[in-house]
């Protein structure tokens, strides 16, 4: 195996961290000074100690984000256009520092390092560039009063910052899931404690270091590190005014659960279970490579996966020919060889997952395409099609997270949008056809809140992002996202 960068470098990037907790601008051990592994999921090898937060150490965090939230606070007197410069700052030393960003996230998420290096962090990067110009755009209203007496009074509205937010992210795109958190937070106004999942600690440590070079104050962002144990008592910390969690939409249920004690706000980007709709009229190669790419991308771990395939039954063996023919030419291996097109799962937990999923499906009769496990080092496991599937299956009714997609033909004289509908799940769905009408009339008729057209995954920091029904609450990106973080008061003046 041929490495991307040389090992004297790796360990170079991953010894130059910290490994502590980011508490009122200072690198902190633990309270209980505990520390846990990050482990690399292609050789299950150790890649660093960090420190093992708990609820001492949110409770020091958030009363650190709740001291710089304070009325005579440098971050709330601070001009709303410089705000928005040491954000744009901060995504410049993202791609000043895109090499270790891509190493790190490819060393503990096990994704190539190729593709982190050209979408994971150039998109957080222009996640912080898009929304520090919304730090100056931030905007109430002037509002004509209808009273007989309307000239009597001025009526106006101010948007405001919600306060000390509580942020938890997932492991399948650490990086990214931090920008889509922390950076409308700042352009907000807000001030953050942000949890990475334990699995993927290590790119947010690099990032808080360049946080604070950027010119981030003390206690606007903190970073404790930890297992769920430092997740929940953030999402039940009494002096939190938010929480924004991206996860499973079982833990999005109990961190609901823990946030009624202070009835804080709570924004939730959750589960998914895709279904994709290829139609017999569609442009067949690019529906087979779309319908891949929606599956395959970033191992399959990712909330918006294509997971359900529905293809016209007269073009059906075609498509699940060529999408079974794009997964036998998926090159699995370590992230770190330029060859590699996929790692392995994340950990031997979700290994552990999709590999019982896939036995599930076998043992209710599906066909499995694939789906080996390849090697006997490392978390990886070969693409996998499900066709001769049922709708009462786990394997087509459950969020997997894995590179498994379960395939089903319908005729052209049925309507297959009740069914693609029937999931608890809303997040995403797509929908190949020439027919602009059709897709058209498809996209609005399917329960998901981003439906993409003769594509999958492709996103922007303008465009919001969010589920429908048990996918979630909330928007992502976009002026949208502000939604989240900032209150709007009304103010009637009496002018007589």
């Amino acid at each position: 195996m041929t490495l991307a960068v040389e090992e004297s470098r790796i360990a170079e990037v991953v010894g130059s961290l910290s490994g502590k907790l980011l508490i009122n601008g200072e690198w902190v051990d633990s309270a209980s000074g505990q520390t846990f592994e990050s482990l690399n999921p292609a050789t299950e090898e150790v890649l660093a100690s960090v420190a093992r937060g708990a609820a001492e150490d949110v409770d020091r965090a958030v009363r650190a984000a709740r001291a710089a939230f304070a009325d005579d606070a440098v971050w709330r007197r601070m001009p709303h256009g410089q705000r928005g410069r040491i954000m744009h700052t901060l995504g410049d030393l993202i791609l000043d520092h895109l090499e270790e960003f891509a190493l790190l996230e490819s060393l503990d998420n096990g994704k190539p390092f190729t593709v982190a290096k050209i979408a994971d962090v150039p998109l957080a990067a222009d996640l912080f560039h898009y929304m520090s110009g919304w730090a100056t755009k931030i905007e109430g209203n002037t509002i004509p009063m209808s009273a007989s007496d309307q000239d009597a009074y001025l009526g106006f509205t101010l948007r405001e910052p919600v306060g000390v937010c509580g942020q938890i992210i997932p492991w399948n795109f650490p990086l990214l899931m931090a920008a889509w958190k922390i950076a409308p937070v700042l352009a907000a106004g807000c001030t953050t404690v942000l949890k990475p999942a334990e699995q993927t600690p290590l790119s947010a440590l690099l990032l808080g270091e360049l946080a604070m070079q950027a010119g981030l104050p003390p206690g606007v962002l903190n970073i404790v590190t930890g297992y769920g144990e430092a997740g929940a008592a953030l999402a039940a910390h009494p002096d939190v005014d938010k929480v924004a969690f991206t996860g499973s939409t079982e833990v999005g249920k109990e961190i609901v659960k823990a946030a009624a004690g202070n009835l804080k706000k709570v924004t939730l980007e959750l589960g998914g279970k895709s279904p994709n709709v290829v139609y017999a009229d569609a442009d067949l190669d690019k529906a087979i490579a779309g319908s891949a790419n929606a599956i395959f991308f970033n191992q399959g771990e990712c909330c918006v996966a294509g997971s359900r395939l529905y293809v016209e039954e007269s073009v059906y063996d075609q498509v699940v020919e060529g999408v079974a023919e794009q997964a036998r030419s998926i090159k699995l291996g370590n992230g770190l060889d330029p060859a590699t097109t996929m790692g392995p799962l994340v950990s031997a937990e979700q290994f552990e997952r999709v590999s019982g999923y896939l036995s599930s499906g076998k043992d209710d009769g599906a066909h499995i395409i694939g789906g080996d496990r390849v090697g006997d080092r490392g978390y990886f496991i070969a693409p996998a099609i499900l066709t001769g599937t049922r709708e009462d299956m786990k394997a087509v009714r459950e969020e997997i997270f894995g590179p498994v997609v379960a395939a089903a033909p319908f005729s052209a004289d049925s309507d297959i949008l009740p069914t693609a509908n029937n999931s608890p799940y809303g997040l995403g769905a797509g929908v190949f056809t020439r027919d602009i009408s059709k897709a058209i009339r498809t996209a609005k008729r399917l329960r998901a809140g981003t439906v993409w057209v003769n594509t999958w995954n492709v996103f922007d920091a303008a465009l919001p992002f969010g589920g429908y029904k048990e996918s979630g609450w909330g928007r992502e990106m976009g002026h949208a996202v502000f939604n989240n973080y900032l209150e709007t008061k009304t103010v009637i003046t009496d002018l007589s």
